[in-house]
């Protein structure tokens, strides 16, 4: 069977044939692409083609597939009993791997996703602060609980509005949107309601409307902010922790969120989340504290060994500067045809992170990005697609460079875009 056999199939027993929306191609048309094993930079397909992959299962792969030092302590793991709904050694270990790439937490508490992760910082800001509102920026994604499912409302200082059906209106009134990189907006709202406010919460680099790399001072001004109405600041780090260096994102640049959310990277391939902080914050968490979070599979020794395996590897063969070598060669290439051919596009880079945003001014929140040509975008992914590249199947998303891309991986690449 191909893959829009499978699909058709999917259909009758899954809503949408999906179990992520993203995966229908709803943003860019056609047939989803059937995946049935990846190895390195590389996956195979239900209809028998080999793609070079540039998203990473959005996100966890930055070593690439199937990494063999990674499957066999998943093997391992998997030999020794694939769950306890009991402690481990190894979630000892793994919690004290995590604390000493990133100083500035004392403590990490394992769940099962990064929606988890951020629902269980957004409770424990509740728990910490005795307040109920929240802060979050317009175009940044953390998870599919309620109160992150809220986009702008009327007006700034106004209570922002269901992006789902289901949604609780008392979830979206306790919510405030800001537009991402405007600090003013964030500096008025505190000003006129820094007493209810338990949290902000932001992705410090954006990931979820392309590529959105924070304004100078904007991070650092969060942070000010924050400190001065007695506010949480949460970093939202699922993607970025781990992503350009083998710590936090906020370590990097020196800023001290009060809480950090990790996901991706920290799971090698397999479902995990953490929150972490200082030991202050994190023991308000039961047992020690009021606020509640459980979970079975918080913890899963396959999960974990996983995590632990690729966090070790980040940690002792430091793949970045490859992997920023590869990025950049990337992206400066899809710019230089872009201006060769006249293409209103240029492609944002950081890292290993790309986005072609198909407009040529710089775009810094998601206005910006929803100005961007989602037609070009989609005819862009079809192309590439055609001639072996998978890439997400969306304009406001993130592509990935891992360290098991080469050079001729990234030229081939741009061979193939340049005939778009």
């Amino acid at each position: 069977m191909n893959s829009a056999q499978w699909f058709e199939r999917a259909q009758q027993v899954i809503p949408g044939g999906v179990n992520s929306p993203v995966r229908a191609f709803n943003g860019v048309g056609g047939t989803p692409v059937y995946f049935k094993s990846g190895k390195g930079a590389k996956v195979q397909t239900e209809d028998g083609t080999e793609l070079i992959d540039f998203c990473g299962s959005w996100g966890p792969l930055i070593l690439g597939h199937a990494r063999e030092e990674i499957v066999d302590v998943v093997a391992k793991a998997a030999a020794d009993g694939l769950t306890f709904g009991a402690n481990t050694a190894i979630e000892a270990e793994f919690a004290e791997l995590i604390c000493k790439q990133i100083p500035e937490m004392d403590m990490v508490r394992l769940v099962s996703s990064g929606t988890e992760a951020v629902m269980t910082a957004i409770r424990l800001a509740r728990g910490v602060t005795g307040r109920r509102k929240i802060i979050k920026f317009d175009g940044c994604y953390h998870g599919h609980s309620d109160y992150l499912l809220v986009a702008s409302g009327s007006g700034l200082l106004t209570g922002g509005t269901s992006s789902s059906a289901g949604v609780s209106p008392a979830a979206t009134e306790e919510v405030y949107v800001a537009p991402y990189n405007d600090l003013e907006a964030v500096q008025e709202i505190l000003k006129a309601n820094g007493d209810e406010i338990a949290a902000v919460i932001v992705e410090p680099i954006a990931g979820n409307m392309g590529l959105v790399e924070p304004a100078p001072g904007f991070l650092e001004g969060l942070r000010a902010a924050t400190a001065e109405t007695g506010t949480l600041l949460i970093f939202d780090e699922v993607i970025n922790g781990f992503r350009l260096a083998p710590t936090s994102f906020g370590h990097t640049i020196g800023i001290k969120a009060d809480i950090t959310t990790l996901g991706k990277i920290i799971g090698g391939g397999m479902p995990i989340g953490a929150i972490g902080g200082s030991a202050e914050i994190m023991s308000h968490l039961a047992p020690l504290g009021p606020v509640y979070q459980a979970g079975t599979l918080s913890g899963n020794p396959v999960a974990v060994a996983a995590g632990m395996k690729t966090l070790e590897l980040l940690r002792d063969e430091s793949p970045y500067l490859k992997i920023e070598i590869l990025g950049k060669r990337l992206a400066d290439g899809i710019n230089r045809i872009a201006e060769e051919k006249g293409m209103d596009i240029h492609c944002a880079q950081r890292g290993g992170m790309f986005t072609p945003f198909f407009r040529k001014e710089t775009v810094h929140n998601l206005d910006d990005s929803k100005a961007c040509n989602q037609k070009a975008h989609a005819a862009y992914f079809h192309h590439m697609l055609d001639h072996g590249f998978y890439t997400p199947p969306s304009g406001f998303e993130v592509a990935f460079v891992s360290a098991a891309h080469t050079e001729t991986d990234v030229d081939m690449f741009l061979e193939a875009f340049s005939s778009l």
